[in-house]
């Protein structure tokens, strides 16, 4: 599937095409993470020759064409501008400008992902089908795997005659069927707690049951077999082999019912918590730190369930630095890649605040910038000269065909 328009690149076109940003480092010391000042297209074009293949996770939270100017005054974003106001970012790209700029970042992204790494794409409900079709062409219809549903704020009662907006999407797609999953649950509460286990044991330990059968026949295997007389309803097979059947029942986990039918019991204090569904309610900060900052929870939710300690994981469109704050504190290794002087210098601050070691970087073409906030020093790792650390390459004679 392709969504066509005028000027479309191909993305051999696009692979070619980006100029490698140059990059120059504003401190004598490296680490695993790194911020960088700059454009992304160039950034990610000049990432690719290092990591390319070995990032584990990306979300992105790029402009959603709005066709406006989001700014701050003094460290807070503004909903409405005033006098004095710095331009934190502009989003004036609509239509097949806007698509295209978002589709090159996207060629860039798939080739910087591994094998088992995910992308989560962040968008409103204006653009964000169009921007699916863009996902569904690079990383293939059959990696798609959620549509999220995000619920942002409260309820407007804004004079439109239309429904009240109070949510946006996160199109979530894998490199390949290969992706890693850490199956994320939810805790219940109490109110499912109590319907969902209805049943109190001889020790007042609270449980449900569910059938010893699944869909799906059998040929062959032990599941289809018969147990204590009994065979799985057709077309159906046992969950389990009949030697575990038989040492579930030894175990007291079966129960059966007056007329015989067996159904394992499943008890809440063994209960992981219920899996999370496709509607999540992370609303947005009240007093953000800059226009585009989303709950740190959000970024947890997603880093957790989709990366382990010591994962590489990209936002090249950093804004505030949420993700990176999070990546911190849940033990990622982060690259954050903004143009803003307002985002880098949040990012900085934010940073700062939870301990974070990293190297910044700026693009020689842009002139170095001005950051309020120091570079943290602690646990930095001294540049090693015989590193394949990025600004150890030579970049003059990047490859960058798909």
């Amino acid at each position: 599937m392709y969504f066509s328009y005028i000027d479309t690149k191909t993305e051999q076109e696009i692979l070619a095409s980006a100029v490698p940003a140059q990059l120059s480092s504003s401190g004598d010391c490296v680490s695993s993470n790194i911020l960088i000042q700059g454009e992304n297209l160039s950034t990610l074009s000049l990432l690719l020759r290092t990591f390319k293949g070995k990032v584990d996770l990306i979300y992105i939270d790029p402009p959603f064409a709005t066709n406006g100017e989001f700014r701050m005054t003094g460290k807070r974003a503004r909903s409405v501008s005033g006098s004095g106001d710095i331009l934190a970012y502009s989003d004036t790209m609509t239509g097949e400008q806007y698509f295209e700029f978002i589709r090159e970042r996207l060629v860039f992204l798939r080739e910087l992902l591994s094998e088992t790494g995910s992308i989560y794409l962040h968008i409103d409900y204006k653009v964000g089908h169009y921007v699916k079709v863009l996902m569904d062409e690079i990383f293939g219809m059959s990696n798609f795997r959620n549509d999220i549903a995000r619920i942002k704020c409260n309820p407007k009662n804004f004079n439109r005659k239309a429904y009240g907006n109070i949510k946006d999407l996160i199109l979530f797609y894998s490199k390949s069927n290969k992706m890693f999953w850490n199956d994320p649950r939810a805790p219940h509460s109490t109110e499912d707690i109590e319907r969902l286990f209805k049943k109190i044991d001889a020790d007042g330990r609270r449980y449900t049951t569910t059938p010893l059968h699944a869909p799906g026949e059998t040929a062959n295997g032990s599941t289809g077999k018969p147990w204590r007389h009994l065979t799985p309803p057709e077309g159906r097979h046992w969950r389990v082999s009949p030697q575990v059947l038989e040492q579930w029942d030894k175990d007291g986990i079966i129960e059966w019912s007056e007329t015989g039918n067996p159904r394992k019991k499943v008890y809440f204090d063994e209960s992981k918590g219920k899996k999370v569904q496709d509607i999540w309610e992370y609303k947005d900060p009240a007093y953000p730190n800059y226009p585009t900052e989303k709950n740190i929870d959000l970024l947890k939710r997603i880093i957790s369930a989709s990366t382990n300690e010591g994962d590489m994981v990209l936002d090249c469109f950093c804004g505030s630095g949420t993700t990176l704050v999070a990546s911190e504190i849940l033990g990622r290794q982060w690259i954050g890649i903004d143009e803003s002087q307002a985002a880098i210098t949040v990012c900085r601050e934010r940073l700062s605040k939870v301990g974070s070691s990293y190297n910044f970087m700026y693009d020689d073409r842009i002139g170095k910038p001005k950051v309020a906030s120091p570079l943290p020093r602690q646990n930095l790792l001294p540049l090693d000269s015989s590193s394949d650390s990025l600004i150890q390459h030579n970049y003059s004679n990047i490859d960058v065909a798909p």
